[in-house]
């Protein structure tokens, strides 16, 4: 009954957030009815378990949504994103429609901005290139996904991404954890989404199809008194990266900053109950926040004349400060939801099997396998990143620093693994995304399925090349 219970409240959740359904809104419910057969009341169930685990996802994790949505925001709403998104377009041209997608995305989310953000900027670049190279539209959310929510966004070394930021927190690691097998992986993504992309862009024209008929595509008025210089809208971008470098220090470098050690102590007093045990699991959060707080200052300056003309810069921060905390209750309630699945005793064959996996095969393999696993039941790579580091990242760590394994390589590989199976047809990112390019799931799940096949072996590779080079 226990299991029967679990199974439902997963299907039930992944059936009504594909319906639409607010995650805040039924993600309690549905953690009430997973433990319905068990030993534990629902009620305590809810408001101890369920909403202590959101408290601390929201505790550790909430500032780099609130900046990171006003940085995006004031990089949007300045002119500055479409400057820059608008160059790399330029330069490829329609010939390289595909790659300027692909490159234009991962430029801004390398960048800082936030998914969606970039995903509303790039889509009136791409549908304008894709429909002059005349390619298939259905392929564009798939192009879209790739430079978003792939190398950009979890392996390209320092990327201030959530997804990159929750491993460290466990590790006590930085953002620039494993550079090399960072880009081993960002190479095998961009591959394979340019090269799938490429082969289907192909194979559709020589039947016959190209882009479509699909109106008011990439025909947003433009303003072109007010466009910001590309290489001044590359600034704050810039400066997140190098801020973020100098404050997480992640090859301890002599001039580096050091956040002091001791910063905690004078709290310990004060028995706060989500008070961090050592400055290296928020370390991390404070070098990126900082980043993106002084990058916003320099983004509003550069695009001040257009945010006046826009919202002006009062109205933007607010509104983006806003929609940052239902951003975060968003992933903070599939997050809590996973730990009370997590916690439920019917659950326990499914933790045994896969702390089997690490005693057998080792942590890295169990880190890719659960990863997996639990970004596939939230649809979402940071909730299920999270749970799975919660359920096992202690373990996972010490099994590591046995074997000699360095936590950066786990680092690397897990925030690689929850960008394998994410885009489920229930993901939340995913339904936004083909809103945003007005398309079905019938018109373009297709691709993005294949390539989410292709994506999932890319850990294992990683692992394969750690194992085979020691390059870390």
């Amino acid at each position: 009954m226990e299991a029967l219970c679990i199974g439902l409240a997963l299907l039930g959740l992944m059936y009504f957030a594909y319906r639409g359904w607010s995650i805040i809104l039924i993600a309690p419910f549905f953690a009430g009815l997973a433990a319905l057969a068990s030993m534990f009341d629902i009620l305590p169930v809810y408001s101890e378990l369920y909403m202590t685990r959101l408290a601390e996802y929201v505790k550790t994790y909430y500032p780099v949504f609130l900046f990171g949505a006003v940085f995006a925001k004031l990089m949007e709403k300045g002119g500055l994103a479409s400057s820059i998104a608008g160059k790399i377009v330029d330069v490829l041209g329609e010939k390289r429609a595909i790659l300027a997608v692909l490159m234009g995305c991962g430029a801004l989310t390398y960048g800082g901005l936030s998914v969606f953000v970039v995903a509303f900027v790039m889509y009136p670049f791409g549908a304008v290139v894709f429909k002059k190279a005349d390619i298939p539209k259905r392929l564009l959310p798939a192009a879209l996904w790739v430079g978003i929510f792939s190398f950009a966004m979890v392996s390209l070394p320092g990327t201030p991404q959530i997804q990159n930021i929750i491993p460290s927190s466990y590790f006590q690691t930085s953002t620039w954890a494993a550079p090399g097998i960072g880009l081993f992986a960002s190479l095998l993504f961009l591959l394979i989404g340019w090269g799938w992309i490429g082969h289907r862009a192909k194979l559709l024209q020589s039947r016959g199809e190209g882009y479509g008929e699909h109106g008011g595509d990439g025909q947003k008025k433009r303003h072109p008194k007010m466009t910001i210089p590309w290489y001044l809208a590359m600034i704050p971008l810039l400066m997140v990266i190098v801020i973020n470098v100098i404050l997480s220090n992640p090859f301890a470098w002599e001039w580096g900053f050091h956040w002091n050690e001791e910063s905690l102590a004078a709290f310990v007093p004060l028995k706060l109950t989500l008070l961090a045990s050592h400055v290296g699991k928020v370390s991390a959060i404070w070098s990126i926040s900082v980043a993106l707080i002084l990058s916003s200052i320099v983004a509003a300056y550069i695009g001040r004349h257009r945010l006046k003309v826009a919202e002006g810069i009062l109205p933007t921060v607010n509104y983006a400060a806003l929609s940052s905390g239902s951003a975060a209750l968003n992933v903070a309630s599939g997050y809590a939801f996973g730990c009370v699945i997590t916690a439920m005793p019917g659950f326990a064959p499914v933790t045994e099997w896969l702390v089997g996996i690490a005693a057998t095969f080792g942590p890295l393999l169990s880190a890719v396998i659960t990863t997996n696993i639990m970004c596939g039941i939230t649809g979402s790579a940071s909730g299920g990143l999270t749970i799975a580091l919660s359920a096992l990242g202690d373990q996972w760590a010490a099994m590591a620093m046995a074997a000699g394994i360095p936590l950066e390589v786990l680092h690397r590989i897990v925030a690689v693994a929850s960008v394998g199976i994410d885009p489920v047809p229930h993901c939340g990112a995913l339904v936004t995304l083909l809103a945003i390019c007005g398309l079905s799931h019938k018109e373009s799940y297709f691709d993005i399925a294949m390539i989410m096949g292709m994506k999932f072996v890319v850990p294992f590779l990683c692992i394969l090349f750690y194992m085979l080079t020691g390059i870390c």
